[in-house]
This record gives structure tokens, sequence and C-alpha cells, in this order.
């Protein structure tokens, strides 16, 4: 067994026996100034807590056990505990997972990507190839999943490093691509851009969408976050980090070619593969632009009428934008492809298998526990605790780095879907202790949890992008560790400082 399955076992042994002592030791623990049920949640919040960073059992399972165990233990009714699993957050999230789909299914994905690397200004420079590679990754990921994308584009970069040692071979130089520099950077790129991408979006990652979700629950005071209004700063924080990615990757694995021959061509060769638009793909793009368009209206209502016009408020009550999501990907059901043979844009079989059940089920399970650690009182008691620990008034910089840089290093050892969910109720409920708007720290965490870039582990693109074997670990944590450090300095915290609380008006 390699040292990462070891290590692997190592942590789900210690998560079974870890978890549900540590539950039973703060069940009968004395602790005061907690009332009984939040004394009993905080328990739960203990074993699921460690069961999402330990992972002995699925990720989503824990998801579900936790509310299940606070019904069967008293702690909250079942319509309660259960309800946050039909937040309308959950159903934007499912029609993103739909249009992502069907932008697999009927190859918009590959025509989009192909389209960047085919352009004229590419053409067989390694650098320019370093950096198309990067933005086409980085684009698709916005919409469709990191995995996806890291998956649609990992054959590609295999390939355009098979042409190098072809064309080197040629010229009488042998390399072993697993040695060859270039090639470890050209796999970082493929997997660092489709994480960076993740960020411009709400429905990019689910970090993004849970914080939003959280944001509902947990802070019902504090103005809400449109999808137009993420996608500002978004842009902002996606953009600095892929440039930051890309001189880091490039001064660390720099090519010695200045030209691939045969680049060109090979990309060519993809592009003609995929033939002329079908209709498939331009329902695709209808149902696509549809759903983005009617996401993008409110604030371009609000410019026109007003932010409180009648107007605004017809819009908002009639096309909030998890029914914009769905809308879109009905018309996936809807949009016919050959109406005697009865096929649609997007197939029932494709579109079920196209949704992540898991993450859905995890979303709504930490939607859960957070709402019922706001309506026990548990996440102001650790709001209390946290505002004590941090001398009673810190500047807001440093709460915001605090918790930043707690997502980034939980996020480099289990899901990042998890480490948020674990994260922002606590987070939420110390900024409103401490009388910050809890908004900055909320998307800041989103941010960082996004930067897993130094293990294997921390995101499915980098396991991908490590199977290649041409990426040493050794490698990987030093370029992740230099641009997950400078990212959080230079990057998220100013963002989430300035651009943030410029755009919520805040």
């Amino acid at each position: 067994m390699s040292n990462d399955g070891r290590f692997e076992n190592l942590r789900k042994m210690v998560g079974v026996v870890l978890g549900p002592l540590c539950a039973v030791l703060i069940w009968f623990i004395p602790i005061s100034g907690l009332s009984t049920p939040a004394h009993h949640l905080l328990a739960v919040m203990s074993l699921i807590a460690i069961w999402w960073i330990t992972e002995p059992i699925p990720i989503p399972v824990t998801s579900l056990l936790g509310p299940t165990l606070c019904v069967v233990l008293g702690i909250a009714p079942m319509d309660g505990a259960f309800s946050q699993f039909a937040n309308p957050m959950i159903f934007l999230f499912l029609g993103g997972f739909l249009l992502a789909k069907a932008m697999m299914v009927n190859g918009l994905d590959k025509r989009m990507a192909y389209g960047l690397l085919s352009m004229r200004w590419v053409g067989d420079s390694p650098k320019r190839i370093f950096l198309a590679i990067g933005l086409a990754c980085m684009l698709c990921s916005g919409w469709i999943s990191n995995t996806a994308t890291a998956a649609m584009m990992f054959p590609i970069s295999l390939g355009l490093l098979e042409a190098i040692r072809e064309m080197m071979a040629a010229n009488g130089k042998k390399i072993d691509l697993a040695s060859y520099k270039y090639s470890t950077g050209l796999m970082l790129m493929t997997a660092y851009a489709c994480s960076i991408g993740g960020v411009f979006t709400p429905i990019g990652t689910p970090p993004n969408i849970i914080m939003i979700g959280f944001l509902d629950q947990l802070a019902p005071d504090a103005p809400s976050v449109s999808f137009f209004q993420w996608m500002i700063w978004g842009a902002v924080a996606m953009i600095c980090y892929f440039i930051l990615a890309y001189v880091v990757l490039w001064r660390m694995f720099r090519s010695d070619v200045d030209h691939i021959e045969g680049a060109q061509q090979f990309i060519q060769k993809y592009v003609d593969s995929l033939g002329p638009w079908t209709r498939a793909q331009k329902n695709t793009l209808i149902a696509f632009g549809v759903a983005v368009s009617l996401w993008v209206a409110p604030s371009v209502l609000s410019i026109v009428f007003g932010s409180q016009s009648d107007e605004m408020k017809f819009y908002d009550s009639h096309f909030p934008e998890a029914t914009a999501a769905l809308i879109g990907a009905l018309l996936l059901f809807l949009l016919p492809v050959d109406l005697k043979k009865g096929e649609m844009t997007l197939s029932w079989k494709d579109g079920v298998e196209g949704v992540e059940w898991g993450t859905l089920l995890l979303f709504g399970g930490g939607l859960a526990m957070g709402a019922m650690m706001y309506t026990t009182g548990l996440s102001e008691w650790v709001g209390s605790g946290i505002k004590e620990l941090l001398g009673g008034n810190p500047p807001e910089w440093m709460f915001v780095g605090l918790f930043c840089v707690i997502a980034l290093l939980l996020s480099e050892l289990t899901s990042h879907t998890a480490s948020t969910n674990l994260v922002a109720p606590i987070a939420i409920g110390a900024a409103v202790s401490l009388g910050f708007s809890p908004i900055p720290v909320a998307i800041g965490i989103a941010l960082s949890s996004s930067l897993g870039f130094m293990m294997p582990v921390s995101t499915p693109p980098n396991a991908i992008v490590y199977a290649s074997g041409y990426v040493p670990i050794t490698k990987m944590i030093k370029s992740g560790a230099i641009i997950d450090l400078i990212g959080i300095l230079l990057v998220t915290i100013p963002v989430v400082l300035l651009v943030v609380k410029w755009v919520m008006g805040i």
C-alpha cells in the first residue's frame, strides 16, 4: 500500500474513534452560558466536524447524519432540522448542474476551450500555449464543474507535451517528460486554473453558493448578494489569482524551447473533430444565455429604474436567481433536437447523471446545521468566545485574515465544500458578535477555500494532474504554498475589504 493509502486509512480510523468520543465528552461536560439545545448541538457538531475532516464515511452521508441525530436526540423537530434541504440556493445549484451537464454532453464546453486554443495568437509558442491552456481552463470552470474542466483539458495538455517530446527527439534530444520541468508547469497550470475559474460566479464552485446560503440564513439583516455582484468581485479575484499563478508557474517551470513544432496541427485536429455546430449545441447556448441574462437583468433594472422601484420588486418576486437557473435548465428538456425521434437538448438520463447529488446533500446538511446553530444560540456563543479570544475589538482585516487562513488550511486537508460548511457558521456568528458586516469574511472564506493548491487531495483537479506522474509532490507543495501565501495577502484580503465592501455599499 502506498504512503497516501496508509495516511488515508489512518485518518479514517482516527475519525471513527475521535468523533464519537468528542461528542460524548462535550455532551456530558457542563458548559456555562449555553442552553441545553445549544450544548447538545455543539456535541453533534463536534462529531460532524471531525467526520467531515477525516471522512470515515462519505462526506454527504455525514451531512445527512447531522440533522438526523438532531431529530433523534430532541435538539430540533423534523421539519426544522431538514427544511434547509429545500433552500432556494439548492435549486440554483441544481439548475447550474443541469446547464453544465448539457454543455458537456453536447460538446459546447469543448467548442469554447478548443476555439480559444486554436486562436492565431497562441501559435506554437510554449509560453502562449501555457497561457492559453490556463485561460481555457479558467473560463470554462467559471460555469461548469472544476473537475469536469480538468478532465476535459487534461488529455489536451498531455498531447501537447507529447508533441514537445517528439519534436525534441527529431532534433536529437531525448527528454523524459516525468522529469521535464515544463511538463510539471503545464500540468499544474491546468489544475490551478480550473480552481481559480471557480471563483468567478456563484455556481462556479460549491463554496460560493454555500456562502450565499449561509448569509441568507445566519445574517438575514445583511444585504443580499446578487449573482451579478458576485461576478464583479469574482472577476477581480479570478484575474488577480490567474496572473499570480501564471507568473509563479512560468518562472518556476519555464520551457527551454521557443517553438513546439506540430502544436498547431495537434490542436486543429481537436477543433476539426467537433465538426459544424449542432442543433443541440445551439439550443444549449440559448438555454445558457437565457439563464445568464436572467441572472444579470436585476443589476440592469436597478440602474435603469432604481433598486426600490416597482419594476425591481416585480422582477425579484417572479424571477429570483434560483428560478432563473431552473428556467434555463428546463429549456434543455423543452428545446427539441429531433421532434420525430422525441430527442430534446438534454435527456432525462443525462440530466440525472449530471447532477452532483452528493454535493447537494452536503450543501443541504451544512445549511441545516448552520441554521440550528443560529436558532439555538450556539453561533452567538461561539462568536462571543472568538471576540474574547481576539481581545474584544480586533481590526477587521485581522479578523477576516484569520478566517481566510483557517479556511485555506482546512481546504488543503479535506474537501473545500466540507471546510466551508465547517468554518462559515462560526465566522458569520463571530462577525455579527463583533459588529462587522458578515459579508466580507464570508466571501473571504469562499475565495480562500478555492486556493487549495498544495496537495493532490486538496482538489479534484490537483488529483487528476498528479496522476499523470509529471508532478512531483514537492513541486506541487512548493508552488502551491507560494501562490496560497501571496494570494491570501495580496488578493483575497484586499478584494474582500475593498472590492466587496464597495460593491455592497457597506
